[in-house]
């Protein structure tokens, strides 16, 4: 590491902050002013306000704009070099192109690790105090948040185990209980045995995954003919727990990584459908540090360039090559969630596409 390293890198780290300070600032008071009305609805002070949901809100954001505070802070400060023929000097002493970079890949490579970290065991527990206000504070006064989108919006169908299946109605998250519920266990292709319930209701005083069914009808099918038994109430065991019977649309941004891939693999031996929101998510927490250290490099070879346009034409560009980075992350996720396309293809496929980019730039780039 050189003087000319360290020059890079104070200025690469500087500039970033102050950006990622600078668009905080911005995005808590847009973000305030829209909610304003919200706020006063919950009757809480400011100070309550901020530590219980400004503080997961601004962690939230830098996950979301860490690339683009990145890509804006290396534009930024080696288009003032290079409009100060600091980058010109730097090749004329002898320096090649590829060493000049050299600082900008260490510098992307320490943010994108920063950024890794953050995604995979930080942020989301910051999420866990943003995601929790959003839900008992301000979507419950929101009717768009509590309509109704299906004909059922509260029946779960999943797989229990391996021949297991069951399925349940109108289910309730606050008294924890149900309308109809059916459980089948399936052998060789053929229902052997069929239970349904008028209701079921969480057994708080038993053991762990005890529902308690009421007007139960029990059926056994096997060689000998079909049998059935009739109950008032019976304790039924289910490996489900109340919390898995609740739609969370925040669920992806609370989990940590690990926590996240364990309960893609459980839902998928359940038969769980629509987890490629989740998919995605997961393969994303890996491909955004990467896209940082893309940036970075693509930011360097932009800006390095001396231009008649000056900054602005080093920003206007910084700023069209960041909008088209980010419609095609924002189609890909959409034909992921919406659609069939492969989640881990959906989230590496942006920084596919912009490694071509950054290669045509970087060959483009006079050295």
């Amino acid at each position: 590491m050189k003087k000319l390293d360290w020059f890079i890198l104070k200025r690469l780290l500087v500039t970033f902050v102050f950006c990622m300070l600078l668009f905080t600032v911005i995005a808590v008071a847009v973000d305030s002013s829209e909610k304003t009305d919200d706020f006063v609805k919950t009757g809480l002070s400011n100070w309550e306000i901020f530590t219980q949901y400004y503080v997961g809100f601004i962690p939230y954001i830098w996950s979301l704009l860490f690339p683009l505070f990145v890509f804006i802070a290396v534009i930024f400060f080696t288009s003032k070099m290079a409009m100060r023929s600091e980058v010109i000097a730097i090749l004329a002493s002898g320096i090649s192109f590829n060493r000049f970079l050299r600082p900008y890949i260490i510098g992307g490579v320490f943010l994108a690790l920063i950024l890794f970290v953050g995604r995979f065991y930080f942020i989301p527990k910051a999420n866990v105090l943003y995601t929790t206000f959003m839900q008992e504070k301000l979507d419950k006064n929101n009717p768009l948040k509590n309509r109704q989108e299906t004909s059922c919006y509260n029946c779960f169908f999943k797989r229990i185990d391996s021949t297991a299946y069951m399925g349940v109605k109108n289910y309730n998250a606050q008294t924890r209980t149900s309308g109809t519920f059916f459980m089948n266990r399936v052998r060789n292709g053929k229902v052997v045995y069929n239970l349904r319930a008028e209701s079921i209701r969480w057994d708080t005083t038993g053991g762990k995954g005890k529902w308690i069914g009421k007007n139960v009808v029990e059926r056994y099918v096997d060689s000998l003919g079909e049998r059935e038994k009739r109950y008032t109430e019976k304790t039924i065991q289910l490996s489900i727990l109340p919390t898995e019977l609740v739609r969370d649309e925040y669920l992806k941004d609370k989990l940590t990584t690990p926590q996240l891939v364990k309960y893609i693999e459980k839902e998928e031996l359940r038969g769980t459908e629509g987890l490629n929101s989740l998919k995605v998510e997961r393969y994303k927490r890996t491909a955004t540090p990467i896209t940082v250290l893309l940036l970075t490099f693509i930011g360097a070879v932009v800006a390095s360039r001396k231009t008649r346009g000056g900054s602005g034409l080093h920003l206007a560009l910084g700023i069209v090559i960041a909008a088209a980075f980010i419609i095609a992350d924002q189609f890909s996720t959409v034909f992921s969630v919406k659609g069939n396309f492969p989640p881990l293809v959906a989230a590496w496929l942006p920084n596919i596409i912009f490694f071509f980019v950054s290669l045509k730039l970087y060959r483009d780039t006079p050295k």
